[in-house]
């Protein structure tokens, strides 16, 4: 099968988002004149090293927002946001999260998560994430089509849970991460193996 994406690919669901799988998760908290907010984004990756660096892409509107949805509304007014790591246990929390609520809905006491205060940033969190980044916007990137933004955020603080740290290591089968794939579909990361770059 080949399609162009302008012609449409006669199929019942869209198979874009099944073809580039798994992708990490981004559970963004923000704050902003509303209140705290916290949405799962799956257009999420690091980027860069140093200094580290990640993205993530909301490609949606809401009404009560205008060209955007709650999490870009919020860091255009403060400028920052935290990355909030996903593991399997909090996989229905994430999911409530997702819905369109009105914006100045907690998503942290409708999910009954514990909310903590970042360090670097002004700024909540998950307090039991395995993991979370606090991160000051670099910038947002409109991309073609109607509410594609992307934002680059620098990590100016990290949080990594003690029980996920074994002998140094951030051990991910610790917490076993959630991913995205198509469709309704996700899958949890449980099984490691590693390879060996040439040269190394």
């Amino acid at each position: 099968m080949f399609y162009r994406p302008e012609d449409g690919h006669g199929l019942p669901h869209n198979p874009f988002n099944a073809i580039v799988t798994p992708r990490p998760i981004g559970w963004i908290s923000t704050r902003g004149a509303l209140g705290d907010n916290l949405a799962p984004y799956s257009f999420f990756n690091a980027v860069a090293y140093v200094p580290p660096q990640v993205m993530f892409a909301s490609t949606s509107a809401k009404d009560d927002r205008g060209d955007t949805k709650d999490s870009v509304a919020q860091l255009r007014e403060r400028g920052v946001f935290c990355v909030n790591i996903v593991e399997y246990a909090m996989r229905d929390a994430m999911n409530l999260s997702s819905g369109p609520w009105q914006a100045g809905q907690d998503e942290f006491e409708m999910a009954g998560l514990e909310k903590a205060e970042c360090e670097t940033i002004d700024c909540p969190r998950v307090a039991r994430a395995p993991a979370a980044l606090e991160c000051r916007v670099v910038q947002i990137v409109q991309l073609p089509g109607k509410s594609n933004f992307v934002t680059f955020g620098e990590v100016t603080g990290v949080h990594l849970r003690d029980d996920c740290l074994v002998d140094g290591i951030f051990d991910i089968t610790r917490f076993h991460p959630l991913s995205r794939l198509g469709y309704r579909d996700y899958t949890v990361v449980r099984e490691l193996f590693s390879l060996k770059r040439p040269g190394e």
